[in-house]
């Protein structure tokens, strides 16, 4: 079976070039990834506002939005979800901590 992030990965991919007016989606990526980005972030923060507000069926509701949206961002700049889920594949194992002061952070 496959993964629903994979589902909805290929999905939002599928709506690339689609009619517009047919699809939220393909509306949301015809705007060009600037517009993709400024939607997760708004989703990303609609998200934390619950994570405060401790609603957790808000909190899920909105983190399934952050997660569409984050598809929608990668898919406007050729993102492949699997190089998304391949580098965290490579974190897996190494310490946060570990892997943080790798990168100079």
């Amino acid at each position: 079976m496959t993964h629903p992030l994979d589902r909805l990965f290929a999905t939002v991919e599928s709506r690339k070039g689609a009619d517009p007016s047919a699809s939220w989606t393909a509306k949301l990526l015809a705007k060009g990834p600037e517009k993709c980005a400024e939607k997760f972030g708004e989703e990303a923060i609609e998200a934390i506002i619950e994570a405060v507000r401790d609603d957790k069926a808000a909190l899920t509701s909105e983190a399934a939005d952050v997660l569409f949206h984050l598809c929608v961002m990668l898919a406007a700049r050729d993102v492949p979800l699997s190089d998304v889920l391949a580098e965290l594949d490579r974190r897996a194992g190494i310490s946060g901590l570990a892997e943080k002061a790798a990168r100079g952070d």
